[in-house]
């Protein structure tokens, strides 16, 4: 798959232990997999599943996993809630729906601070997921301490499983690792010199006087200080100004071969009072 790459260190093995994915009777395998997806983008690895219908090994959801199969195998099956959360320090619930109970409600962001201080200092947390089509029960909310919601339209706040486990697991990783990127572009040669610049400055108006560019003599002088601010603007690194020598001096040559007409054809500007 596109930005996997099996030579790169797991961050898995390099954080403290991620939060547990508690799935209660998810519908669908496929679903499973998904789940399992979005948890290893996040170094996820503890999804535990409590009453599944069916394998969570089955084909479609190590297809939907896209190559998470680790985390399928290494799933754990529970008759019980109960039984899934015993060694977990603190359980969020997440729910998209207000359900009347007195408990600390936290943004995803939020709570994922809360999770990486708990297993910094040793704690192990969960995270308990709902049905796709009814979430979770009340009195199953009312097993966990603290509860997760998103911040979505209120009109629309349903959400699929793997998008939620996905969330949270984005905002724990981030909270985990201090949010930097994944990679970083390769920083660009050291910026020109005064009197590089200059000296593209003096190849480009040569070529452009050479081939008739200023139709205007007394236009001449501000056309040259625009062009000039043109490139300050661009702040030009040391290879920006040798690519743009380069331009230069392939436009003045003009065309190889046989059908070369030798220096030209740098268009001149059209003045504009001249309509």
């Amino acid at each position: 798959m596109a930005g996997t790459d099996r030579t790169k260190a797991d961050a898995a093995a390099l954080l403290p232990a991620g939060p547990a994915v508690v799935l209660v009777e998810p519908q669908l395998a496929e679903n499973v997999g998904a789940v399992a997806r979005a948890m290893a983008n996040f170094a996820l690895s503890d999804l535990r599943v409590v009453r599944a219908p069916g394998k969570t090994e089955a084909e479609g959801a190590r297809v939907r996993s896209a190559g998470a199969h680790h985390i399928l195998e290494a799933a754990r099956h529970f008759d019980s809630i109960e039984e899934a959360i015993a060694d977990l320090t603190l359980l969020f619930a997440t729910t998209a729906r207000g359900r009347g109970q007195a408990k600390p409600v936290d943004a995803p962001e939020a709570a994922a601070r809360l999770m990486a201080q708990h297993a910094a200092g040793g704690g192990r947390v969960g995270l308990l997921f709902g049905r796709e089509r009814t979430g979770l029960e009340n009195d199953e909310i009312a097993l966990a301490s603290r509860v997760v919601t998103f911040p979505v339209n209120p009109a629309y706040a349903s959400l699929n499983l793997a998008q939620a486990v996905l969330l949270v697991g984005y905002e724990w990783f981030k909270a985990a690792t201090g949010g930097a990127p994944a990679f970083e572009m390769p920083t660009r040669s050291p910026p020109g010199t005064q009197a590089e610049i200059v000296a593209l400055f003096a190849h480009l108006e040569g070529e452009l006087d050479e081939t008739g560019f200023f139709r205007s003599p007394e236009k001449r002088a501000s056309m040259i200080r625009n062009i000039r601010n043109m490139i300050h603007r661009m702040d030009p690194s040391r290879q920006d100004l040798q690519t743009l020598h380069g331009i230069v001096a392939a436009l003045a040559e003009g065309r190889p071969g046989p059908q070369g007409r030798g220096r030209t054809l740098l268009k001149p500007l059209k003045d504009p009072e001249e309509g």
